[in-house]
């Protein structure tokens, strides 16, 4: 019962580590600020599952590994993406899409010899084997036999196991991939991407553009009001190349304001009317 207290308590620190770190991707949309920003967040959600968890004394092996194996890489494996985030696009080339899309190419080629190095670990992770996990994912069972962490004695043995780390690096190096070869589509679709060869980019929140097209939207003010509204978030997205990520909750959370819904639209109200008086009579 005990455990399962504590299980319920984890899942919701990753639901609200999940949800702070969406605001954060939907009000910015610098990808280096966003993994900045992200890894605050992690470290706090990290930090109350470790206190969560050092004091508790599990009630079988069973629920100790379905922890280190199951839940404990969910959060880990945030805090390594968006380091590994950070660390790639500091040293991006400035210019040159062949020089990009090389650059990106070779970072996943990174992610294979990883793949290589931890061979077997990677296919006892791929094939969802069990027979190991008592040694893998119980603290201070490993076996010196096995392949282990160069720096395993570096780990709190509190809140580590042997390999609870590695499962972590899969994750975030799974995510990393999917990452890396988004980047390669954007250079190489470019052309198509800005098909409508404007030099314009949204400098302001992603909020505030779903709070811009959804009042748009609300209007009629595209088609007369025949189309739906997933229609025009690709039209913006693809025009403005921008991911809005899951608008219909950033459109709830705009709905749900406490110091009033559409505080961007009644900035541009302001900001245009003061405009207009301070240019009257010109």
């Amino acid at each position: 019962m005990v455990n399962k207290t504590i299980f319920r308590k984890a899942q919701h620190l990753y639901a609200r580590l999940t949800d702070d770190l969406e605001l954060i991707e939907f009000e910015h949309s610098d990808l280096v600020r966003i993994s900045e920003l992200s890894l605050w967040k992690i470290d706090e959600s990290i930090r109350n599952l470790k206190a969560l968890v050092i004091p508790h004394e599990f009630e079988s092996a069973a629920d100790e590994i379905h922890f280190f194996k199951e839940i404990k890489p969910l959060f880990i494996s945030q805090f390594i993406f968006h380091s590994q985030i950070i660390q790639i696009l500091t040293y991006q080339p400035a210019a040159g899409e062949e020089a990009q899309r090389s650059y990106f190419t070779k970072e996943i080629d990174k992610l294979t010899i990883y793949y290589q190095d931890y061979a077997e670990f990677y296919s006892y992770h791929r094939r969802e084997a069990t027979y190991l996990d008592q040694k893998y994912f119980v603290r201070k069972r490993y076996d010196l036999k096995m392949n282990l962490p160069s720096g395993l004695y570096d780990y709190d043995e509190n809140f580590t196991t042997s390999h609870d780390h590695q499962i972590s690096e899969i994750k975030a190096n799974q995510k990393l991939e999917e990452f890396l070869r988004l980047q390669i589509e954007k250079i190489r679709n470019k052309d198509k991407v800005n098909s409508l060869n404007s030099p314009l980019v949204w400098s302001e929140s992603k909020v505030a553009l779903v709070e811009v097209v959804y009042g748009l939207y609300k209007l009629n003010c595209f088609n007369g009001g025949n189309i739906e509204l997933s229609e025009v978030i690709k039209f913006v997205e693809k025009s403005l190349d921008i991911n809005l990520g899951n608008y219909h909750k950033t459109i709830f959370e705009i709905r749900n304001r406490k110091t009033g819904a559409t505080k961007f639209l009644q900035m541009v109200n302001d900001n245009l009317n003061q405009h207009f008086r301070n240019t009257e009579g010109e």
